[in-house]
């Protein structure tokens, strides 16, 4: 083999591994602009949630000053409503305004309706019992109200439920 062959077969050479670095660095190129990508997509995902969730702890612990004002106003008599009036209705108000302040940030109530078919992915059994007049399955008492937080379940409404075999 002469010189000048030898200088193009390393020359060939050199030039084949340079394109195998070239190829090689532009598949890493592409791979870190996925990454980079799909990295963006994840973090505006992740903060879409937390703007959206994010209160859902807050909202959660927000809901047994629900309950207790509910049960207060439940409680009341006739008696007890004409003689401290101002009293109930300071108690609707503040209930009224807590159920406003939940919906602004995405809470709304889940209150079946009796006769309403259980739905497991929405209510919570808290017992089963024989009612005349209704099928299996149906609502027959509501204990608490539920409460979604958008589309995610905070807390399943607790109901009692007909065990008839037939209606």
């Amino acid at each position: 083999m002469d010189l000048g062959g030898l200088e193009d077969f390393i020359q060939a050479d050199e030039l084949e591994t340079l394109r195998a670095e070239r190829d090689d660095m532009r598949d890493r190129f592409m791979r870190a602009l996925a990454d980079a990508e799909n990295s963006r997509k994840r973090s505006e995902r992740d903060r879409r949630e937390a703007e959206q969730y994010g209160g859902s702890k807050l909202a959660r612990d927000m809901l047994p000053v629900y309950d207790n004002l509910k049960r207060a106003l439940d409680a009341a008599t006739e008696e007890t409503r004409t003689q401290a009036a101002a009293l109930i209705e300071g108690l609707e108000l503040t209930l009224r305004e807590l159920t406003n302040v939940l919906a602004k940030h995405g809470v709304t109530e889940i209150n079946p309706a009796l006769g309403d078919v259980f739905d497991p992915q929405l209510h919570q059994a808290m017992f089963e019992a024989p009612v005349g007049g209704t099928k299996a399955g149906q609502i027959i008492q509501v204990m608490v109200t539920g409460f979604m937080l958008h589309d995610r379940l905070l807390r399943p409404a607790q109901v009692g439920v007909s065990s008839n075999t037939q209606g």
